[in-house]
C-alpha cells in the first residue's frame, strides 16, 4: 500500500500520462470560467455492448436532469412528449434549451454529431454570445474533447470540459487499470483474485485454475458497463468438462461481447457477496479542494451476472460504511492527482456477514454519471436533504404505447411536486416508455422499507397493471 500521491505517480509513469495530457490542457475545467452556459450531454458511444439495453438511445435525455436555467442539453432523439413541461413545472428544474443532433437512427455518437451541421453553429453562437461555454458530459471521451476544441475555435471563446481527459477517463473506467490503482493505493487484499490475459487459450486456463479455488468464476471485458460484459461460470461444471469446452465457452463470450481481438480480458473469482454497495463521489480539480463522498448506496442487481437495475441508500453498519468511505477517498485522491475531475463512483463487494466485520473488495470504478448518481443529484436539487428512497427502472409490457401524461394522470396526487413537496413518485428517463414500456422512477418514503413496497405494490396498482 502506498500513499495516493505515490500511487498516482507510479500510474502516471507507467502510462506516460504527462505527455498524453498536454493536448487537453487549454480545455480542462478548472473552475476559472465566469458564469457561462453549460452544455450537458450523455454520450454512451464508448461503452461496448449496450445493444441489450432496451431504449438506450433515449437515455441521452437523462442529461436534462443536470441542466438549469440558461444551460443547454442535447440528444439525438426528440424530447418525450410532456417531459419538458414536467421538468419545468412539476420539478422546477429551470428553463434549459434543448439541442437536437442530426444522427442516423440507432447511433449513439452524440458528441460527434453535435460537432457537425446546424447544431455546431447553434452551440458556437451561444458560446460566443455568452463569452464562453462549459461542457459537462456523461463521460470524458475523446469525441467530447474534440467537440469542445471545435466550438472554441469557431466561437473564439474559452470552452472547458468538466470531465477527465480521455487518458485519465480510461484509468478509471478500464477495469484492469483501475485494479492496478487499487493494488497500489490500498493493497491486493481489496481486490478479488484476478488474472488478465489476451489469448483465448490462456483465459480458459486461468478460468479453470480459479475454478479450483472458488465456487463461481467469471470473465469480464475491461470497458463494459452494467455487467453487460460479464459472464459467470459454475466452477464445478468447468472443472468436470474438457478444457476444449472451456475454451469454446470463452470464444463464445468474446464473440457475443464484440471483443476487438487486441484487448485484455479479465478472468476473476466471482465472490459470494452478501451486498454490492457503491460509493458516490465528486472530485474537484487538483488544488480546488478535496474529493468528497456524497453517499453510500446499495445496488439493486438482477440475475446471475448482477445487472444493475436500481439503487437505494445503504443501511450497512456505520463501521463498514466508514471503511468504504475511507478507502474510496484514498482512491479518489489518487485519481485527482492524475487529473480526474467530476462525478465518479466505486462498486464494491461485501464478503461475509455485514454485521461481523466483513471483507471489502473493489470491483470497478464508474468514471462517469450513472444510474445511481443521476437520481441522487436530482434529489439534491429538489429537496434540502434526501429522504429514504429507491431509484429503479420500471418495466411492464402493458405500458407499451403509454405516454408520460398517461402515467402522471394515473399517479395523481401521489406524484411528487416541488411546490408543496408532497407525493411519493418522481419520474425520469421516460424516453423508452412508449416503445418499450420502460421508465425510471424514484419512490420516496419515511423509512428504508416504504420505497420498495411503493415500487412493487403501490405503483403497479396506480397504473392499473
Amino acid at each position: 500500500m502506498r500513499s495516493p500521491e505515490t500511487a498516482a505517480a507510479v500510474i502516471a509513469e507507467e502510462l506516460d500520462l504527462a505527455g498524453q495530457l498536454i493536448p487537453y490542457g487549454p480545455l480542462r475545467w478548472d473552475g476559472s470560467l465566469p458564469k457561462v452556459p453549460t452544455l450537458h450531454l450523455d454520450d454512451f458511444s464508448a461503452i461496448p455492448v449496450l445493444v441489450g439495453i432496451s431504449g438506450v438511445e433515449a437515455y441521452q435525455h437523462r442529461a436534462r436532469l443536470r441542466a438549469a436555467s440558461g444551460d443547454l442539453f442535447a440528444a439525438s432523439t426528440p424530447q418525450p412528449d410532456g417531459y419538458e413541461q414536467y421538468c419545468r413545472s412539476t420539478l422546477a428544474l429551470g428553463d434549459a434549451e434543448f439541442v437536437m443532433a442530426e444522427m442516423v437512427e440507432g447511433e449513439l455518437d452524440l458528441a460527434a454529431a453535435l460537432g457537425r451541421g446546424g447544431a455546431t453553429s447553434r452551440l458556437a453562437d451561444r458560446a460566443r454570445g455568452a463569452g464562453g461555454l462549459a461542457i459537462h458530459p456523461y463521460m470524458g471521451i475523446e469525441a467530447v474533447w474534440e467537440l469542445a476544441s471545435r466550438l472554441r475555435d469557431e466561437a473564439d471563446v474559452a470552452v472547458q470540459v468538466l470531465a477527465p481527459p480521455p487518458p485519465v477517463t480510461w484509468v478509471a473506467n478500464d477495469k484492469g487499470r483501475f485494479a492496478r490503482l487499487v493494488e497500489l493505493t490500498l493493497g491486493s487484499e481489496w481486490l478479488v483474485e484476478t488474472f488478465s490475459e489476451i489469448r483465448t487459450s490462456r483465459l480458459a486456463e486461468r478460468l479453470r485454475e480459479l475454478a479450483t479455488r472458488h465456487e463461481q468464476v467469471a470473465l469480464k471485458r475491461l470497458r463494459c458497463a452494467s455487467a453487460m460484459g460479464n459472464r459467470v461460470f459454475e466452477s464445478a461444471a468447468l472443472v468436470s468438462s474438457p478444457s476444449e469446452e472451456t475454451e469454446r465457452q470463452v470464444r463464445s463470450f468474446l464473440e457475443e461481447t464484440e471483443w476487438p481481438g487486441d484487448e485484455e480480458v479479465l478472468a476473476v473469482a466471482w465472490e459470494q457477496a452478501s451486498l454490492s454497495p457503491s460509493t458516490q463521489l465528486w472530485i474537484p480539480p487538483f488544488g480546488g479542494g478535496s474529493p468528497r463522498v456524497d453517499g453510500v448506496y446499495e445496488q439493486i442487481l438482477k440475475g446471475k451476472r448482477g445487472v444493475f437495475v436500481g439503487s437505494r441508500p445503504s443501511t450497512l453498519p456505520e463501521a463498514v460504511s466508514r471503511r468504504m468511505i475511507g478507502a474510496s477517498l484514498r482512491l479518489a485522491e489518487a485519481l485527482q492527482r492524475l487529473g480526474y475531475v467530476g462525478r465518479c463512483s466505486f462498486d464494491l463487494l461485501v464478503v461475509g456477514e455485514r454485521d461481523a466485520n466483513p471483507e471489502l473488495r473493489f470491483t470497478e470504478c464508474n468514471g462517469r454519471w450513472g444510474g445511481t448518481s443521476t437520481p441522487m443529484s436530482l434529489l439534491d436539487r429538489l429537496l434540502p436533504e434526501r429522504p429514504p428512497y429507491q431509484a429503479q427502472d420500471f418495466i411492464d409490457e402493458r405500458l407499451v404505447g403509454a405516454t408520460l401524461g398517461d402515467v402522471l394522470e394515473s399517479v395523481g396526487t401521489e406524484l411528487f411536486e416541488v411546490a408543496d413537496r408532497r407525493g411519493r413518485f418522481i419520474f425520469y428517463n421516460t424516453g423508452p416508455l412508449t416503445r418499450h414500456g420502460k421508465l425510471s422512477v424514484i419512490a420516496l418514503g419515511s423509512d428504508h422499507k416504504e420505497p420498495q413496497s411503493a415500487l412493487e405494490e403501490d405503483l403497479p396498482h396506480l397504473l392499473r397493471l
